[in-house]
C-alpha cells in the first residue's frame, strides 16, 4: 500500500510537471520544411494531458539515434574542449550514429518492438551512395537518417526521431538510479586519445551511468559491433524491467531535465511522456527486440571496410510481422521443425544435461541442432530465444520441452533461428 501511494503521488506530480512543460519545444536543431515532411505528421499520436498522464492513440514508429561526437569531429569545438591533449566528447548531435533503433509502440497489440540497426549496415544513403548506415546522420541529420532507414526497410514510415549523445545516456542512467545487468565477460580497453577507459568485471553488477557507458561502448571481441548490439539489447531489457519501480516516477523531473539538455527530438513533452508510460507498463513478453537480418561481409568482396550485409528476404518477413498494420503474420507453409536452426548455449556446466536436451529435440523432429559457446550467466530458468523473430518455432519448442521462457530478442547465436540458453530448471525436469 505504501508503494502504491508513492506511485500515485509520483504519477500526479509527474503529470502536473508534464502539463507545465507540454508546450516546451524539444528540438535542439532546426528542421527545414522539407526535412520535417519526412516524418509522418498525420494523426496525433497521444491524448491531451489535463492533469492525467497522456496515452498513445495509435501505433507509432520512433527512430532513435545514439551519437558520439568528439571535439576533433567538429569545426568549432567548445572552448573547454580545447588544449586538453585528447579528443574529448562534446554535447553535439551532428556525428556518426553509433546506435540506431527503430521502435514501434503499438497500443492496439500492446507490443513494444525494438529493431536494432547495426551501424555498419551497408545501404544506400542519398548523396553518399552505398555506404554505412551510420553516415546518414552525420551527412544529412535525422531526416536523411530516417529516409535511409525507411528505404532499407521497404518503405516503413518514421513518425518521430530521437537523437541522444553519449553524455546524455550516462546522465539518463544516473537519473534512473543506475541499472543492474550481467556483464558477460571481463571488459578491459584503453584509448588514451579519447581518455576512454573500460574496466568491468564479469558478473551481475549495478552500473552507474559511466560504467553503463563502458558496457555499451565496448566492442573489442570476436563479434565487434554486433556483439555491442546484443549488449545494448540486454541493457535495454534490464532498464525496461527496472523502470516499473515506483521510484522511477519520483525521478521524472531529473529525467526530463536530462532530456531537455542532451536529447534532440521532434517529440513534444506530451508525446514523450505517453511513450515512457507505455514502455514502463509493457509486460516483458510484449517487449520484442530484433536485429536487422544480415551477415558479416567478406574481406575479399569489400576490402575497403567491414559491413553488415542486409538479408532482404528476411527483412521483408520482419517488417511484415512486426511493422505492419497490426495484423498477425503467419507462415505460408506448414510449420516444419526440421527447418529450424537451433543453437544450444549451456549455462549449467552439465554436459549430460546438454546431451539429454539434444536427444529430446531430435526425438521431436528437430534435426538441425548445434552446440554454441556456453552462456556465461548462470540461469535458473531456460530461455528460448526467437533470434530472428521466429516466435512460432520458439513457442513450439517450449511446448516440447515443457519449460522455459520464450523471448523475442537477438541475444542468442547469430546463425540460429532459435537459441536455447539452458538453465538449471532443465536439470530438475529430467
Amino acid at each position: 500500500m505504501g508503494l502504491g501511494g508513492v506511485a500515485i503521488a509520483s504519477a500526479t506530480a509527474g503529470a502536473m510537471l508534464a502539463v507545465s512543460l507540454a508546450s516546451t519545444p524539444l528540438l535542439q536543431s532546426e528542421l527545414t520544411a522539407e526535412e520535417a515532411d519526412v516524418f509522418d505528421q498525420g494523426d496525433r499520436i497521444s491524448t491531451g494531458m489535463n492533469f492525467r498522464l497522456p496515452q498513445l492513440t495509435r501505433p507509432v514508429n520512433i527512430l532513435v539515434l545514439g551519437v558520439k561526437v568528439l571535439s576533433s569531429d567538429i569545426e568549432n569545438p567548445p572552448e573547454e574542449s580545447l588544449d586538453l591533449g585528447y579528443h574529448s566528447l562534446v554535447n553535439s548531435f551532428e556525428g556518426l550514429s553509433d546506435t540506431m533503433l527503430l521502435l514501434r509502440f503499438n497500443p492496439e497489440t500492446e507490443q513494444l518492438v525494438m529493431l536494432s540497426l547495426p551501424r555498419d549496415t551497408r545501404t544506400y544513403v542519398d548523396g553518399l551512395g552505398e555506404t554505412k548506415l551510420n553516415a546518414a546522420n552525420a551527412y544529412g541529420g535525422p531526416a536523411l537518417a530516417a529516409e535511409s532507414v525507411s528505404d532499407l526497410l521497404g518503405g516503413v514510415s518514421v513518425d518521430r526521431y530521437v537523437r541522444i549523445n553519449v553524455q546524455g545516456v550516462e546522465k539518463l542512467i544516473d537519473a534512473l538510479g543506475g541499472v543492474t545487468v550481467y556483464v558477460p565477460q571481463d571488459m578491459k580497453y584503453t584509448d588514451e586519445s579519447q581518455h576512454l577507459y573500460i574496466d568491468l568485471k564479469q558478473g551481475e553488477q549495478h552500473l552507474d551511468g559511466e560504467q553503463a557507458l563502458q558496457f555499451l561502448r565496448f566492442r573489442y571481441d570476436e563479434k565487434g559491433d554486433i556483439g555491442r548490439v546484443q549488449r545494448q539489447q540486454s541493457l535495454i531489457r534490464a532498464m525496461q524491467e527496472q523502470a516499473l519501480s515506483p521510484a522511477t516516477l519520483t525521478r521524472l523531473p531529473q529525467i526530463l531535465s536530462v532530456i531537455q539538455s542532451h536529447v534532440d527530438t521532434n517529440l513534444s513533452v506530451e508525446e514523450l511522456v505517453a511513450l515512457m508510460g507505455f514502455a514502463a507498463q509493457s509486460d516483458r513478453s510484449n517487449v520484442q527486440m530484433l536485429m536487422l537480418p544480415g551477415d558479416f561481409s567478406n574481406f575479399e568482396d569489400y576490402y575497403d571496410a567491414s559491413y553488415w550485409l542486409p538479408n532482404f528476404d528476411q527483412i521483408d518477413e520482419v517488417v511484415s510481422q512486426y511493422f505492419g498494420n497490426g495484423t498477425t503474420y503467419s507462415r505460408d507453409d506448414e510449420f516444419d521443425p526440421g527447418y529450424l536452426r537451433i543453437a544450444i548455449q549451456d549455462s549449467t556446466e552439465d554436459s549430460e544435461a546438454v546431451d539429454n536436451l539434444v536427444n529430446a529435440l531430435y526425438d521431436a523432429g528437430y534435426s538441425n541442432v548445434y552446440i554454441d559457446t556456453d552462456w556465461s550467466e548462470p540461469l535458473s530458468e531456460t530461455r528460448i530465444i526467437a533470434q530472428q523473430g521466429e516466435v512460432e518455432g520458439a513457442e513450439a519448442i517450449q511446448q516440447v520441452l515443457g519449460l522455459g521462457e520464450v523471448r523475442i530478442e537477438s541475444t542468442g547465436s547469430l546463425q540460429s533461428d532459435v537459441t536455447i540458453q539452458l538453465g538449471s530448471d532443465w536439470q530438475q525436469w529430467q
